[in-house]
């Protein structure tokens, strides 16, 4: 997740924090996981203080819960922060797709058609965690042709509120082919410059999730703290 610039150099705790942060969003570490500095530290060769820093921005996104004296554990999904960070995520990537559809920078065309191209490919492999990945680099990719970079990184950490629920989701090819299809549908949209279309499709796709949240809160009820 963490985005490297040109100038900037990878730090140990982005490392780290790259690690566990998809290690958290893929469920490879389920909600209530215990989860110990030291024994992460160890598996990297760090010292304490990268994986700490690396703890902390983990618990600022509320994917870790770090309690004093106590075991830190991947925090369980929460109902009231993941309509937070829905409402803030559809808040600015409506108004991304709206400006892509309006004015976006064509130079970005080719890698969202390619990007697309690809997640018709892990549909068709049934490959859940190549369209995980490939699902969150078109999200960015659309920012990008709406001239917001910085949008996406503001969408991310919103966005990993839902990831986890997405992965207990994505479970079967059309689950995939729906949003693949939204995908496409969007992606139409906005070459066409139709922004109506683009914040239609929008919508339905962001809202897919609703029904998601509830089937899961069902099925999966110990993964929540409320």
């Amino acid at each position: 997740m963490a985005v490297q610039g040109t100038l900037e150099r990878t730090t140990s705790s982005d490392v780290v924090f790259d690690e566990l942060f998809g290690r958290i969003t893929r469920l490879e570490l389920l909600p209530g996981t215990k989860i110990s500095e030291t024994d992460v530290a160890k598996s990297f060769g760090y010292s304490r203080q990268p994986v700490r820093e690396a703890f902390t921005r983990l618990a600022n996104l509320n994917l870790l819960l770090v309690r004093p004296q106590r075991a830190t554990v991947v925090r369980p999904f929460s109902r009231r922060l993941i309509a937070n960070a829905r409402f803030v995520r559809a808040a600015i990537e409506l108004e991304v797709v709206r400006l892509a559809a309006s004015d976006r920078d064509r130079s970005v065309d080719a890698a969202l058609k390619s990007n697309l191209r690809e997640q018709g490919g892990a549909v068709a492999d049934g490959d859940v965690s190549r369209f995980h990945d490939l699902d969150y680099q078109f999200h960015r990719l659309l920012c990008a042709s709406a001239r917001q970079a910085f949008a996406f990184d503001i969408i991310a950490e919103n966005k990993a509120q839902v990831d986890r629920l997405c992965m207990l989701a994505l479970t079967s090819k059309e689950a995939m082919d729906v949003l693949y299809e939204d995908h496409t549908k969007l992606l139409k949209a906005l070459f066409g410059g139709d922004a109506q279309a683009a914040d239609d499709v929008l919508r339905v796709h962001l809202d897919r999730l609703t029904p998601t949240i509830d089937a899961i809160y069902t099925t999966h009820n110990a993964y929540f703290d409320e």
